[in-house]
């Protein structure tokens, strides 16, 4: 199984819709995290849109790195594939798509389908918005009120995400670490000449980072 430290999915559901040659083109994109969510949300708009000509669907998920597609009865490669093309080029994962078309009376061809297809899918993905996540620890440190701008600076050079700050007697600030860095503590501690106390929790999470 191909484990994923960083990767770019969605930001949240959405659609978007245009018109090519008077066939309507609805594209829908969701975040999931599970094959069950993706069938659950091709069925939600295929239920929806029940009287639509084509309810056509992609969707990639990085658990056991699964790809599935399906043209709903356009000709075959002209639906599916052009949107799972479109999730891919993106390098998207935890994603779905459904493009429903309602047939405007003039035909497309094979090469308008996919056109048409992939255009649907990239208005879908760009109307959703990317989002990049990485597998990061979070770190809690401790120190004089002195220190706060100087540890903000060390945290945003080293390419660390910064998170809360609480304050009290003294400043905690919360910091999140991607995975590959792995002399976090021993700089931070350089730079403030030690009079930090930094405390590392053990269990990692995925962040966002943009």
């Amino acid at each position: 199984m191909i484990i994923l430290y960083n990767y770019k999915t969605i930001k949240k559901e959405d659609n978007c819709e245009f018109i090519e040659k008077k066939s309507r083109f609805i594209c829908y994109a969701c975040p999931v995290t599970n094959e069950q969510q993706a069938l659950d949300f091709i069925a939600k708009i295929s239920k929806k849109h029940y009287d639509a000509t084509h309810n056509v669907y992609a969707y990639v998920l990085k658990e056991n790195n699964i790809r599935r597609y399906s043209d709903d009865g356009e000709p075959s490669g002209t639906a599916g594939v052009p949107v799972l093309d479109v999730i891919l080029k993106e390098d998207l994962v935890d994603v779905c798509l459904v493009v429903t078309r309602y047939f405007g009376g003039t035909l497309l061809g094979a090469g308008g389908l996919v056109r048409a297809y992939s255009k649907s899918a990239k208005m879908g993905v760009d109307t959703s918005g990317i989002l990049e996540r990485m597998y990061c620890y979070c770190y809690e440190i401790d120190a004089d009120y002195t220190l706060l701008g100087k540890i903000q600076n060390e945290i945003m050079s080293y390419g660390c995400i910064l998170g809360e700050t609480q304050y009290t007697d003294k400043v905690t600030v919360k910091c999140y670490v991607p995975y590959h860095i792995t002399d976090f503590s021993e700089k931070l501690t350089d730079a403030t000449n030690g009079k930090v106390k930094i405390n590392k929790h053990n269990e990692g999470r995925f962040v966002d980072v943009n």
